[in-house]
């Protein structure tokens, strides 16, 4: 009997698996690799202790964004639009709009990086990428292309591997991940924002709890679908401590600067050789396409639930022209801004992740005040623990940024 609870268990798990692990992994960008190359490469292993503290944070408010999705059975737009009006709805909006296209804009970058390692220029490459991320979105073959480019996301292990093989400063590297270090600097500052804005995203907050919606997972599943999101976060942070770590190792150790993804891609030489940069750079493009699929659709869907326009891929495009232009809108952007000559694609990756970090708590501050609300959650408001750490996450990213003001 209790074997086979045991599998009723298993498999009630597996029927909700699905949201938190593809948001992990999406999370993964190239503008996460990027902005993690950066921080082992300029500071070695003294950002590690922003990690764990982030990838706590990370798990709370994921589950946060999965209870209200659950208990309400709406999406967050939705729920803003409700709770809050129309002015702070296209306020909130706006906001994930200019998030979610510096996110766009970055793994379009990330595409033109990985093919150039690969020695095909970007005025090809990213816009046939733009023109097929489109057409597969539109065909209805999303799902399926999204699985593929899961399973390239799965080469980020090669940062684990890399990780040892590098032989890094083990004793040093769990200090610096408990014992906080921090440099009153503007690039410090400016990479810790970056850091945490990486990690956490606006846009996940949105995709998370809309494929919640979507799955119809019930109260009495939601323990289930808290342990995929839990993991799914820690899953995901796991990866990104050895990026820093095999950055921190090679690069960092060896004097070398993130500049360009070629210089990335030597934190994966203890592990691939000769083959290093055709691994960074197909794990690279395939990290960004995943999130080139999943936010413009994501930014599309919200909006338009927002604002009350008809939205989804079941329908054509004269009965939703305001979701599917939206699309293509977003797409174009990515793709024309980064075929400007002379850009530094490492630099748009990483000044994208500062501009999610900027924005984050905004969406947070909107998130809080609806897990909050009891008329809406009933018992299943945030715990005091809860509130107090993500209020602090919020506080944080505000000072930082406002330090950055005086510090520039």
């Amino acid at each position: 009997m209790k074997i086979v609870k045991g599998w009723n268990k298993l498999w009630l798990f597996l029927m909700v698996l699905g949201p938190g692990i593809i948001t992990s992994f999406a999370d993964n960008d190239a503008g996460g690799i990027t902005t993690y190359s950066i921080a082992g490469s300029h500071f070695g292993y003294k950002l590690l202790w922003v990690l764990l503290l982030v990838t706590v944070v990370l798990a709370l408010i994921q589950e946060m964004a999965s209870r209200l999705g659950v208990v309400t059975g709406k999406g967050l737009a939705d729920l803003i639009r409700e709770e809050f009006g129309l002015r702070w709805t296209l306020f909130a909006m706006a906001t994930l709009l200019i998030a979610n296209s510096a996110t766009i804009i970055s793994n379009f970058a990330g595409i033109a990086a990985g093919f150039e390692l690969l020695g095909i220029f970007k005025y090809f490459s990213v816009p046939i990428m733009a023109l097929f991320i489109w057409i597969l979105v539109v065909k209805g073959n999303y799902r399926q292309i999204e699985r593929i480019f899961l399973l390239l996301c799965l080469l980020a292990f090669s940062y684990v591997i890399s990780g040892f093989l590098a032989k890094p400063d083990w004793g040093l590297a769990l200090r610096s991940t408990f014992v906080p270090h921090f440099e009153f600097s503007a690039h410090y500052i400016f990479l810790l924002v970056a850091f945490i804005g990486t990690t956490i995203t606006p846009w996940m907050q949105f995709y998370l709890q809309a494929s919640v919606v979507d799955k119809g997972i019930s109260i009495r599943q939601y323990k289930y679908e808290r342990l995929e999101v839990v993991l799914g976060a820690f899953f995901t942070d796991f990866i990104s401590l050895f990026i820093v770590i095999a950055c921190a190792a090679t690069l960092y150790k060896h004097g070398i600067r993130v500049e360009t993804a070629k210089d990335a891609a030597l934190a994966l030489v203890p592990f691939a050789g000769q083959f290093t940069e055709y691994l960074f750079a197909v794990g690279l493009i395939g990290a960004a396409a995943l999130t080139s699929f999943i936010v413009p659709l994501s930014t599309s869907y919200a909006i338009c639930e927002a604002l009350g326009f008809e939205s989804g891929l079941d329908r054509k495009f004269r009965e939703a022209p305001i979701f599917y232009g939206l699309y293509a809108i977003l797409i174009v952007i990515g793709a024309c801004a980064i075929l400007i000559p002379n850009i530094s694609l490492v630099f748009i990756m990483y000044i994208a992740q500062f501009v999610q970090g900027l924005l984050l708590p905004v969406i947070l501050v909107f998130m809080l005040l609806l897990v909050n609300n009891k008329r809406l959650m009933g018992t299943h408001v945030n715990s005091r623990v809860y509130n107090v750490i993500v209020w602090a996450m919020v506080l944080i990213l505000i000072t930082a940024s406002l330090t950055l003001v005086f510090l520039i």
